[in-house]
C-alpha cells in the first residue's frame, strides 16, 4: 500500500502497484488499483492544450495539499471542463508547440470527463450506453393497426350477424377467424392487406384459406364494402372411419363429462353444436329420449338411446339447464384435444388423434348404412334435408363377410342381451339362435 499515491476516483489511499503503461514515446509508466472502489489509474505527467491568451504559465507551489490545488476559479473551470484532456488518455497525443503545457500529476487532477474515452467524441466514444432500437418484424404487408378498435369492430360485426339471424357457432367462428388475422398481423381494414396475410399461411389448407375468405367477404358486406377475394378451392376428402374399438378405447380413456359427450354423439350421430345445446329438459329418463333441437337447418329428430349412456347422463352434476357446462364449445373441444392425446400416447394408438367430434357422426352413418343398405333411413337419421348429402357416407367403407362378429344364444334371456348389444338375427342352428354384428 502506498501512503502517498491516492485513488483520483474515490481518494482513497488504500492504492496497490498494477502492472506498467507503455507510452507511444517510449516512456513507463506506473499503473495503480484502488482497492476500495477498483478504480485503475496511472500516476504520470498529464500535459494540457492550455490557449495562451487565458492561461500564463504558472507553477503552483509544491507544498500545497491537494485541496488547495484542486480549487480555482470559476473562469478556470469553465475552460478545464471544455478541454480535450481525457481520463485514461495518451498525454503525448496533445502535444503541440504552440500552446503551454502544464504538468499536474493525475491524482491531483479533478476537473475531467469520466465519461469519455481515449480520442473519441461524446457521440462517437466507445463502450458509451446507446439507445438499443428495436424493431418488430411483421408479416410482408403487415400494418400496425389500433387494436381498441379492431376489436369495436369485430365486436360490431358479432352483433351485426346476430341481427341478420347467423347462429351462434357461425358468429362464433367467424369472429375467431378474423381475431386470428388480427394476431397474425393483418390490416382487416385493409382487404388488400388481408390477402397477402391469407397467402403466407402456409400450414393453412385451402379448405380452411376458403373459409377464412368467406368470413372476410362477409364482414366487408356487413361494412358495407367489397374486395375481389382470393380463389381457393377446397380439395374433398373422405372422412376417416375410425373401429369400434378404437372408438370405445377413446372414449373409456377420457374423463367423465366428455366420456358421455363422445358416448352420445356415437349413439345419436348430433352434430357437436346440437349436442352441447342439449339441456336436461330434452332428456326423458324414464323412456329413455332424447330429442335434438336440430341446426344447419336439419330436421328435428329423437332418438332411443342405451341403458349405458342413460346411466352416463344420470350420473353427471345437474348444475346447469344444460347437460354439458362448459363455457363454450371451443372450451369443451380443447380439453378434449388434451385428453384425445393422452389416451394416444399411453395406448401407442396413433391413430385415435384422428378423431374428431365429427368423425362419430360420419362412422355411426357408414355403420348404419352399412347395416341396413337403405341410404333413405340413413337421410332420416342424420336429419338431412337433401339426399345430396347423405350419398358420400355410402362410399366410405365396403365390408367384407369376415368383418362381422358372431354370436350364439340358447336362451331368450341370451337372443334379447345380444340384441340390445346391437346383434342382429341371422339363423337358428342345432337349436342356438345364431346372431352377427359389423365390427
Amino acid at each position: 500500500m502506498n501512503q502517498s499515491t491516492r485513488c483520483p476516483e474515490c481518494l482513497s489511499i488504500k492504492t496497490w502497484k498494477d502492472g506498467h503503461r507503455c507510452l507511444d514515446d517510449g516512456r513507463v509508466v506506473q499503473r495503480w488499483l484502488c482497492r476500495d472502489c477498483g478504480f485503475r489509474f496511472s500516476k504520470s505527467a498529464v500535459k494540457l492544450d492550455i490557449i495562451p491568451q487565458v492561461f500564463k504559465e504558472s507553477k503552483p507551489p509544491s507544498n500545497l495539499p491537494d485541496e488547495v490545488l484542486s480549487r480555482s476559479d470559476s473562469a478556470s473551470e469553465k475552460i478545464l471542463n471544455g478541454l480535450s484532456l481525457l481520463l485514461r488518455e495518451d498525454v503525448t497525443s496533445h502535444a503541440s508547440s504552440s500552446v503551454t503545457r502544464i504538468e499536474k500529476n493525475l491524482n491531483t487532477l479533478r476537473h475531467h470527463s469520466r465519461d469519455r474515452q481515449v480520442c473519441a467524441s461524446e457521440v462517437e466514444a466507445k463502450n458509451l450506453a446507446k439507445v438499443e432500437t428495436r424493431t418488430v418484424e411483421r408479416p410482408a404487408g403487415g400494418t400496425k393497426t389500433d387494436s381498441a378498435k379492431v376489436k369495436g369492430k369485430i365486436f360490431e360485426f358479432k352483433w351485426k350477424m346476430k341481427r341478420e339471424g347467423y347462429s351462434e357457432s357461425t358468429i362464433s367462428c367467424y369472429s375467431y377467424i378474423l381475431e386470428t388475422l388480427a394476431k397474425r398481423g393483418a390490416n382487416i381494414f385493409d382487404p388488400e392487406n388481408v390477402k397477402d396475410i391469407i397467402a403466407l399461411q402456409d400450414t393453412w389448407s385451402n379448405s380452411r384459406k376458403s373459409i377464412v375468405v368467406k368470413a372476410y367477404t362477409l364482414f366487408l358486406k356487413l361494412q358495407d364494402l367489397k374486395w375481389k377475394p382470393p380463389k381457393y378451392k377446397p380439395v374433398f376428402k373422405l372422412p376417416y372411419i375410425p373401429t369400434e374399438k378404437d372408438i370405445n378405447d377413446l372414449i373409456a380413456g377420457c374423463h367423465k363429462k366428455i366420456a358421455t359427450f363422445l358416448q352420445l354423439l356415437k349413439e345419436t350421430a348430433m352434430r357437436r353444436g346440437e349436442a352441447f345445446k342439449l339441456e336436461w329438459t330434452d332428456i326423458d329418463p324414464e323412456t329413455k329420449i332424447v330429442r335434438i333441437l336440430p341446426e344447419k337447418g336439419s330436421n328435428p329428430r329423437v332418438f332411443k338411446i342405451s341403458n349405458k349412456l342413460a346411466t352416463m347422463l344420470n350420473n353427471l352434476p345437474k348444475t346447469t339447464n344444460r347437460v354439458f357446462d362448459y363455457k363454450d364449445i371451443y372450451n369443451l373441444e380443447k380439453t378434449f384435444r388434451k385428453q384425445r392425446k393422452r389416451i394416444a400416447f399411453k395406448l401407442g394408438n396413433p391413430k385415435i388423434k384422428q378423431i374428431h367430434f365429427h368423425t362419430f357422426r360420419h362412422w355411426k352413418a357408414t355403420m348404419l348404412y352399412a347395416k341396413t343398405n337403405n341410404i333413405l333411413e340413413v337421410k332420416q337419421f342424420l336429419g338431412h334435408k337433401s339426399l345430396r348429402n347423405t350419398e358420400k357416407y355410402t362410399q366410405l367403407i365396403v365390408f367384407k363377410n369376415d368383418e362381422y362378429v358372431c354370436k350364439m344364444a340358447k336362451t331368450v334371456r341370451e337372443a334379447s342381451k345380444l340384441i340390445e348389444a346391437g346383434y342382429d338375427h341371422v339363423t337358428e342352428m342345432d337349436g342356438y339362435q345364431l346372431f352377427r354384428k359389423i365390427k
